[in-house]
């Protein structure tokens, strides 16, 4: 079935190449002869009035066959003015570029139908607000946004589009809190966004989300009322006096009245299972309970009340020999500062270690009201990325546990500009990350054992295709845009090449001469049977690997 895959993708994106040319030449007047997919023997034939249209065997090239007098054709005196050289350089050069070009727009349209298929998106709804970002103190979880600067939003995405766009630029967001409309004025951040091949973005972002957390609970003294009804960190709260609960803010909004008054709360605990999965994975199993909760009486918060807050600030997991574990760091400590500065949510926990990554930092954290510190460092690590590229990461290997609980997905009004907008945006970030590759290779920065040939291209089309159809497109999308930035390499024998020498004709006045030309496509073909060696042998030595690595696992 991968071969399927294969021949369907390569016959699309040769024929999407050829299409092209063939347009053009025909718009311009010029006489085609041939148009085939493929190569080697021919399956199908059709002649037309002046073309004859081909389909052969092996579906890894094509050509579009037009009328050239230098190919020793027989050219009769009215059909000269339809040969290839009669035409002006712009239109030659048009017509050569059309191949390439059809490759890189054809994916637009490609990801334009992935993203039109989409399932609706979450709504413009604030889940949570990262503490110490520009968000902070101007929106609260449930605000439904409505517009930004004036502009009607739909979806979180269109959202966070919108703010990714204006780093440093003030926005005025309007916002359905409660009963009433409420317009506040954020200033997004400056967010540097890391990626391969030393891409750097600069977006904007508020600190944001678009998902509330779930009813996860902490409690983190002995004497307080939850701890004394049973209630345990990590306990998912589900009814309250018999009233289904989702959203830690829901449960917040139950127990927000009582004062004194004993209730039933109906939880699942978490229990891990050790050693479920072998090594695979971790596995938990909820257990069921009721607690009977009676919060104190008074006028303070709903967490002095009753001894219950978010789960965000607990730990969920400490690998032993960690640095965190070294530091006497448990599941189920509750993170209180980092480097004697009180922070209030996970997120600020991690920002401020990753702040100054290589340095150590005191953390302090509670066990069971207990006050407890020690000195962690991010762990260092050295890797060498799929594009030969030596990279360095910071790992903080201790997680919490909160999971968030999703909205309620809509559908945006202006869904097919979203989609042409994605596609576009998709296009442009995928061809500029091949142009800056190829640029890498150049100048030795990426190792020549990232290219990749045919093999390659086979196994990422299965792979993809195993999917689902929107992953075979996808990557139908991404190879479509390779093959037409390769080719418009300034390479002879290549498309690229071609306008080079029409370059070099304008500059000229005339036609470099015939021998310079046969010379130049003879170190491009060279040049490019080099490179399809390297890809190649890149391949082999990949399947290599994956079969000694199989191997190794059924020894082991």
């Amino acid at each position: 079935m991968d071969l399927v895959y294969f021949a369907l993708l390569c016959s699309v994106l040769i024929f999407v190449h050829e299409l092209g040319h063939f347009v053009f030449a025909k718009v311009f007047g010029v006489k085609v002869l041939t148009f085939s997919i493929g190569f080697g023997p021919r399956l199908l034939r059709i002649r037309g009035r002046e073309t004859e249209y081909c389909i052969a065997l092996l579906p890894l090239g094509g050509f579009v066959k037009m009328l050239e007098e230098t190919r020793q054709d027989s050219v009769l005196p009215e059909d000269r003015p339809r040969t290839f050289e009669a035409q002006p350089i712009i239109k030659r050069a048009i017509i050569v570029l059309a191949g390439p070009a059809m490759n890189i727009l054809f994916p637009v349209l490609l990801y334009f139908g992935v993203l039109l298929g989409e399932e609706s998106s979450a709504p413009p709804t604030i889940g949570f607000v990262a503490p110490g970002h520009p968000a902070d103190g101007k929106l609260l979880p449930g605000d439904r946004v409505l517009a930004v600067d004036g502009a009607p939003v739909y979806t979180f995405e269109e959202l966070r589009r919108l703010i990714q766009k204006s780093p440093n630029r003030e926005l005025t967001i309007s916002v359905f809190r409660g009963k009433e409309r409420v317009e506040v004025t954020i200033v997004p951040q400056e967010l540097r966004v890391d990626k391969p091949l030393d891409i750097v973005e600069t977006i904007g972002e508020i600190g944001i989300g678009p998902s509330q957390p779930a009813a996860v609970i902490g409690v983190s003294k002995t004497d307080s009322p939850a701890f004394r009804a049973g209630l345990r960190t990590f306990d998912v709260v589900i009814e309250v006096r018999g009233k289904a609960i989702k959203r830690f803010t829901e449960l917040e909004a139950a127990l927000a009245e009582n004062r004194g008054e004993t209730i039933p709360v109906a939880y699942l605990r978490p229990v891990r299972v050790h050693s479920a999965l072998g090594s695979l994975g971790e596995v938990s199993v909820y257990e069921s309970g009721v607690a009977a909760l009676t919060p104190d009486v008074g006028l303070g918060t709903v967490s002095q009340r009753t001894g219950i807050e978010s789960a965000d600030l607990y730990v969920w997991d400490v690998p032993e020999g960690s640095a965190e574990h070294k530091a006497e760091l448990r599941p189920g400590d509750r993170i209180t500062a980092v480097d004697g500065v009180e922070v209030s949510a996970w997120i600020t926990f991690e920002e401020r270690l990753f702040a100054d990554r290589d340095k150590p930092h005191s953390i302090t954290f509670e066990r069971q009201g207990v006050k407890k510190s020690g000195v962690i460092q991010l762990r260092r690590e050295v890797f060498v990325d799929e594009y030969g590229a030596e990279r360095t990461r910071y790992v903080l290997r201790s997680r919490n546990w909160a999971p968030v609980v999703p909205e309620t997905p809509v559908e945006s009004r202006r869904a097919v500009s979203n989609a042409l907008i994605g596609a576009l945006e998709e296009t442009y970030e995928v061809a500029r990350f091949i142009f800056v590759g190829v640029a890498r290779i150049v100048e030795g920065k990426v190792s020549l054992s990232t290219l990749g040939g045919p093999l390659t291209v086979y196994d990422v089309v299965g792979e993809e295709s195993r999917k689902g159809a929107s992953y075979f497109i996808w990557a139908m999308a991404v190879i479509s845009i390779n093959l037409g930035l390769i080719n418009l390499l300034p390479i002879p024998v290549l498309d690229g090449g071609h306008l080079l020498f029409f370059l070099f004709e304008g500059i000229l006045r005339r036609p470099l001469p015939l021998r310079v030309r046969e010379i130049a496509s003879l170190f491009g073909l060279i040049f490019l049977i080099a490179m399809m060696g390297i890809a190649f042998k890149n391949d082999l030595e990949r399947r290599w690997d994956v079969i000694e690595s199989q191997v190794r696992e059924l020894v082991d």
